[in-house]
């Protein structure tokens, strides 16, 4: 979606660009479960999904490349953030490869659909809904191959129901107002 705007733009100003709003939906991803966990404690995170929101938006804004990539890397740098400054690993170092797989699989998919989504902003609601279904498709499928009780994995996708219908309202609009806001943007330049 972003694309849309920089065409025609320095190479060095689109990655400029991107690394800016990747950097900002990287800092989002790790701290607003930190937010989560001071207002609702330790289980608001689990609730809410706080880490996959920013996930969404930054696949629909920049792409499935870097939607995937920031994907992988919010986890990774919030287990790292929180070990190291908080004494307290989140995600949990055996929840990690399970998180960076479905946190990746959510930049994937809503970045397959950013392109779709300026043309027609009102897709970002099945973006959202697709990458949500992906991602914890792929986090249930990883919790059964790696052993996990199906009645145990099934409890925990039930647990994160409400952080993702709060993103299936919350995170499109975001998005739907953010399309408007550079569809503007681009026809005064």
């Amino acid at each position: 979606m972003l694309e849309n705007i920089i065409k025609g733009r320095s190479f060095a100003f689109k990655i400029s660009l991107k690394c800016a709003v990747s950097i900002l939906m990287i800092v989002l991803a790790v701290s607003l479960p930190q937010l989560a966990h001071i207002i609702g404690g330790t289980a608001a995170g689990a609730v809410y999904l706080p880490m996959y929101a920013p996930v969404l938006l930054a696949g629909c804004i920049l792409g499935w490349k870097w939607g995937l990539c920031i994907g992988i890397i919010s986890p990774v740098i919030s287990l790292a953030f929180t070990s190291a400054v908080l004494g307290s690993a989140m995600p949990a170092v055996d929840r990690l490869p399970f998180m960076v797989s479905e946190l990746a699989v959510f930049g994937l998919i809503g970045g397959i659909f950013s392109e779709k989504i300026f043309k027609n902003e009102w897709l970002a609601f099945p973006a959202v809904i697709f990458a949500q279904l992906s991602g914890r498709a792929v986090y249930f499928i990883g919790n059964l191959i790696a052993g996990g009780e199906i009645g145990d994995i099934a409890a925990s996708l039930e647990t994160g129901l409400t952080g993702l219908y709060i993103q299936v309202a919350v995170v499109p609009l975001l998005i739907i107002i953010l399309v408007k806001a550079l569809k503007r943007v681009k026809e005064n330049v």
